[in-house]
């Protein structure tokens, strides 16, 4: 089923949206081999070492966009998420396009409003959410990334393998 935004697309925009849609799972070979790049992004956050945690997250997205042939994406832990009236940016991509260069990827370690540390899974999530749409445009090709019920299980998907967790059973 579509998000409520979907009728308000063009017609072209609808057929990305249905190519972004049917698209469930992002085939990364040997994710097992992820696991520990993943996990080690964990005690550098809990540690609250901001550089470390941009280290451990840059050799993780360089593993998985090394595994699936897509161009670099640089990425930028920094420290306190901006917010404003609407919410909390928890994370961000920036195609090529964008800035003239690399893509990047920026994740904030902190809550805007209790200035915490994110937690290690929220964390993780975010910065693979935003690898979702780099893979968007360089692993499938799509002119526009959007927020399909197939972009989330994608997510999902990826979070769990990088975790070592079994897949879920499709419902």
């Amino acid at each position: 089923m579509p998000f409520a935004y979907f009728d308000r697309l063009s017609a072209s925009r609808k057929r990305t949206y249905r190519a972004s849609n049917a698209l469930r799972r992002i085939e990364v070979p040997d994710t097992g081999g992820l696991v520990a790049l993943a996990r080690a992004i964990e005690p550098a956050l809990v540690a609250e070492q901001r550089a470390h945690v941009e280290r451990t997250c840059q050799a993780l997205v360089d593993a998985l966009n090394g595994r699936l042939a897509t161009p670099a994406v640089r990425v930028r832990v920094l420290e306190r998420r901006p917010a404003n009236s609407a919410g909390e940016l928890h994370g961000l991509y920036e195609p090529d396009e964008v800035t003239g260069g690399t893509a990047r990827i920026s994740v904030w370690m902190r809550t805007a409003q209790r200035v915490q540390v994110v937690k290690f899974r929220t964390f993780l999530r975010t910065l693979v959410h935003e690898m979702c749409h780099h893979f968007d445009y360089e692993l499938y090709k799509l002119p526009e990334t959007f927020h399909t019920e197939g972009f989330y299980a994608r997510e999902s998907a990826l979070v769990r393998e990088l975790l070592g967790e079994p897949p879920r059973e499709p419902a």
